[in-house]
């Protein structure tokens, strides 16, 4: 999608961004909460306002005719979850290796049901790849968005995960769906 069309987009639902941009070729975006699969059409207008388009990866079941064109038209990329397949940290991580420049967007909670437990894959994955976190929202009740903090894992998950927890606490984002979203995840 165009940049200065999601910028319209944008103004006339009256959505605020931050104007930062990511410094590095290679980056996680994550972005908290997530309750709402409107969730990802305001993020992905965020994007294309920097002219970044972040790939999120998807469960290849969900790529059926004529869905997988629109899914992958929208940077969508299957994962193959099967038994035999390798972990989706290892399918982004060689994702990561492959590109000179590489963005991905993940949603912690992995779902937009309430859960108190975030994956840890995206952590995982920006350690072995050696790429930063973003630490991005959506704040529904301020209507605005923004990529957040940069965030380099430093090894010590749990430390990492609770300096995370902390930072969206404080944040205090809104999510669409309140009672969908809890700051108490481990």
């Amino acid at each position: 999608m165009g940049r200065l069309i999601s910028i319209l987009i944008l103004r006339l639902y009256g959505w605020k961004y931050d104007a930062g941009v990511p410094i590095d070729k290679k980056f996680i975006a994550i972005s908290a909460p997530h309750t709402s699969g409107w969730d990802f059409t305001w993020g992905k207008l965020f994007f294309a306002t920097k002219r970044i388009q972040p790939i999120f990866f998807i469960k290849q079941e969900a790529f059926y005719f004529p869905m997988g064109f629109i899914l992958r038209y929208f940077g969508a990329r299957p994962i193959d979850r099967g038994k035999f397949a390798k972990g989706m940290v290892e399918q982004v991580i060689q994702y990561f290796e492959e590109n000179e420049t590489f963005a991905v967007a993940i949603t912690p909670e992995g779902t937009r049901e309430k859960t108190t437990k975030w994956k840890k894959g995206f952590y995982l994955i920006a350690q072995k790849a050696n790429v930063p976190i973003y630490l991005g929202y959506l704040d529904y009740g301020n209507k605005k968005m923004g990529y957040g903090e940069r965030f380099v894992p430093t090894g010590d998950i749990e430390k990492d995960m609770l300096y995370i927890k902390e930072y969206y606490k404080k944040l205090n984002p809104i999510s669409k769906y309140p009672e969908k979203f809890s700051f108490d995840f481990s």
